[in-house]
């Protein structure tokens, strides 16, 4: 990474996320009453979330950490676009609204994949533990998805 990021208020993928932050404030402002705890709420608590997991990852000064919790922040990123889909549904915001929304998310996330890809490649070795694989059987063969 380069030499003059001192800390993480310096990387502009966190600079962004605060922006997209004070953006879903304003956005929510206009929610009904009724989703307060609801829908705006965990809007709310997603984009706080992307910005902060850069924060935490970026001060712990190790770069598998780090890289860690650029991955958490791009999982509160897929849950608040994921949010913002369901509040176009609703009526709640404009396709406009959604897009720009969605076009700053869609920064913030090619920022955060170009930071991951600065990291060495992880190793995987002989010893770790194997990913099990479960296997449903279906209640029907006339319907089975698989």
């Amino acid at each position: 990474m380069a030499e003059n990021i001192q800390n993480y208020r310096d990387l502009r993928v966190w600079q962004r996320g605060i922006e997209l932050v004070k953006e879903v404030y304003k956005l929510t402002q206009e929610f009904p009453k009724g989703e307060t705890f609801g829908l705006v709420n965990q809007m709310r608590r997603s984009a706080v979330s992307i910005p902060s997991n850069i924060a935490e990852g970026q001060s712990r000064r190790h770069p598998g950490e780090f890289r860690q919790f650029l991955f958490m922040a791009l999982g509160s990123s897929a849950e608040l676009d994921t949010q913002l889909v369901i509040a176009k549904e609703l009526d709640y915001i404009t396709e406009e609204q959604a897009q720009l929304m969605c076009n700053l998310i869609i920064e913030i996330r090619k920022m955060a994949y170009k930071l991951i890809s600065k990291f060495p490649p992880i190793k995987m070795t002989d010893h770790s533990p194997p990913i099990p694989v479960h296997r449903f059987q279906p209640l029907s063969t006339d319907h089975s998805p698989l």
